[in-house]
């Protein structure tokens, strides 16, 4: 999809495994036909928020943040044409899905 104009915005909340080293970030990268690169991140925030954006003749940018579980999530860019976007609010879209949640599904994610 990437490759056909299509942008992408992707936060993968599983920690890297001796399988999948680069998670879903390097799974999307050998889709487009490059090898995962080794992106250096902090030992203490191993997970990765990425915003793709796909440009003129399938060339695809990767912007990455490293987070890590309790950390609160940075605003992303959403790419809405190449070279314009706009920022998702992650962690305020998060509480306000959350707080929506009936007390009895709330109370289960909550242990």
């Amino acid at each position: 999809m990437l490759q056909q104009g299509i942008h992408r915005l992707v936060w993968d909340p599983r920690q890297p495994t001796r399988r999948a080293p680069h998670e879903i970030h390097g799974a999307i990268w050998k889709q487009i036909g490059d090898e995962p690169d080794d992106c250096q991140k902090p030992a203490d925030k191993p997970l990765i928020l990425a915003a793709y954006e796909s440009k003129p003749f399938g060339a695809v940018t990767a912007y990455m943040e490293s987070s890590a579980i309790g950390d609160s999530l940075p605003e992303m860019p959403l790419y809405v044409s190449p070279s314009g976007y706009v920022l998702v609010p992650l962690q305020d879209t998060y509480d306000r899905a959350f707080a929506a949640l009936p007390r009895r599904w709330s109370s289960v994610l909550e242990k």
